[in-house]
């Protein structure tokens, strides 16, 4: 029978299943969209649908190291027990590893192939799903190089092997000794997991966020009733302190607390024998910028009652 584009539509409305997985169901069942939900809740496939508007806020964040490249990838997953879950965990180092041979942008990562899946990473997660039985996703994923230097990384709050809930990379720029480079990169590394900075470098900075603390500043300093002359000059002076707590190269280091982070950097010169530039970091957090819901259980045990 033939399977049309109408019949892949309506299956993949009904399941949630990708397009793919549902034009293989409507083949595999001579084009009857009842016995192709079936096979697709057997291979686990509908289920994703079904919990795909579950919040995902738990999981783990995870790194790769090749070389002088460094990837990092958030999981997601709905609970906090998943994130323990030996298949979930193997499942998101390779999701890091393949993360290594992409662009790092999230997009190329979940289109590459899953290791010997024979499908993207993508649709493997999905399929992950329905076998550990709860909603899942790649939300984030960032990668850095070095042509000569090292990166070197760090994990807070450790699950598993190299991931955990906050992941750092920092990559350390020179032509001097590499192993040298290492105690500092990891001493940065903890620092930016504490001090979180948004940016390396002032210019790098989203210049929507300056502008928008520009104003408020300027507010501010206007609310005291100075002179225009006078709260450009309070703006300023403020605006210094902003880049101190917010550029990673201008924040004090954590460690001793009077050193600048571009300072810590230059004096290992002394151990490296070269030069030496912090030449980009990444910062992933579990769940950044993801509301949680909040589950009310007696609300639903007595919704439960009622049905």
């Amino acid at each position: 029978m033939a399977i049309t584009a109408q019949m892949v539509k309506e299956l993949r409305e009904k399941t949630g299943a990708g397009m793919m997985d549902s034009k293989k169901a409507l083949q595999e069942n001579d084009g009857d969209i009842e016995a192709a939900v079936d096979w697709l809740r057997k291979k686990g496939l509908a289920k994703a649908a079904k919990k795909a508007g579950r919040a995902a806020s738990e999981g783990l964040v995870a790194y790769a190291l090749d070389g002088t490249k460094g990837a990092v990838v958030e999981v997601n997953s709905e609970t906090d027990f998943v994130a323990r879950n030996e298949l979930f965990q193997k499942m998101v180092a390779e999701i890091a590893q393949v993360a290594l041979s992409t662009d790092g942008s999230v997009e190329a990562v979940k289109a590459a192939q899953f290791p010997g899946a024979g499908k993207s990473v993508e649709e493997h997660v999905n399929e992950m799903v329905g076998q550990i039985g709860e909603n899942m996703s790649v939300r984030r994923a960032a990668s850095l190089s070095v042509e000569h230097g090292v990166v070197v990384p760090y994990v807070h709050t450790p699950i598993g092997e190299q991931a955990g809930k906050i992941v750092v990379l920092v990559a350390l720029k020179s032509v001097g000794d590499s192993q040298a480079l290492l105690p500092v990169g990891k001493q940065v590394a903890m620092h930016i997991a504490a001090a979180r900075p948004l940016a390396l470098t002032v210019a790098d900075l989203d210049q929507d966020v300056v502008a928008r603390e520009k104003n408020v500043l300027a507010d501010q300093a206007r609310a005291s009733g100075k002179p225009d002359n006078i709260i450009e000059k309070m703006v300023e002076g403020r605006m210094q302190k902003f880049y101190e707590e917010s550029v990673l190269l201008e924040q004090i280091f954590v460690i001793d607390g009077e050193t600048r982070i571009k300072d810590v950097v230059a004096n290992a010169k002394a151990e490296a024998g070269a030069e030496v530039t912090l030449d980009g970091f990444i910062r992933l957090e579990l769940g950044e910028g993801v509301e949680k819901e909040e589950e009310d259980f007696a609300a639903e045990v007595a919704a439960m009652n009622k049905g």
